[in-house]
């Protein structure tokens, strides 16, 4: 996905309420201010339709660090434990614990 296409997803995704440009969206994935980027990844995590990809706008680094320290809601638990178990299992190699989505032998 073209990086324009992807920052514009996010913004109809994720912040559709606010009043934020392709810049500050990518501002907020690369400035290493940690409370901005963990609100954006919270944000893409709970509302983006192409989540894996929107994902990418981070470092790797930071990508796993935000992976790892994630603090899971009570709001929609399960909803958002599935996709950060997604993330994991994308970008960190841990297992998959969703069953649907495991292969069967």
């Amino acid at each position: 996905m073209q990086s324009s296409q992807m920052y514009n997803q996010i913004l109809k995704d994720c912040f559709w309420d606010y009043n934020f440009t392709s810049s500050d969206i990518d501002n907020m994935a690369k400035n290493n201010n940690k409370r901005e980027m963990t609100f954006l990844f919270g944000k893409i995590l709970e509302n983006s339709t192409q989540m894996l990809n929107s994902m990418e706008i981070f470092d790797k680094n930071s990508l796993k660090t935000l992976i790892e320290e994630y603090k899971v809601p009570t709001f929609n638990h399960d909803y958002i434990s599935r996709r950060l178990n997604i993330l994991e299992y994308y970008f960190l190699d841990k297992p998959l614990t969703i069953n649907e989505l495991r292969w069967t032998a």
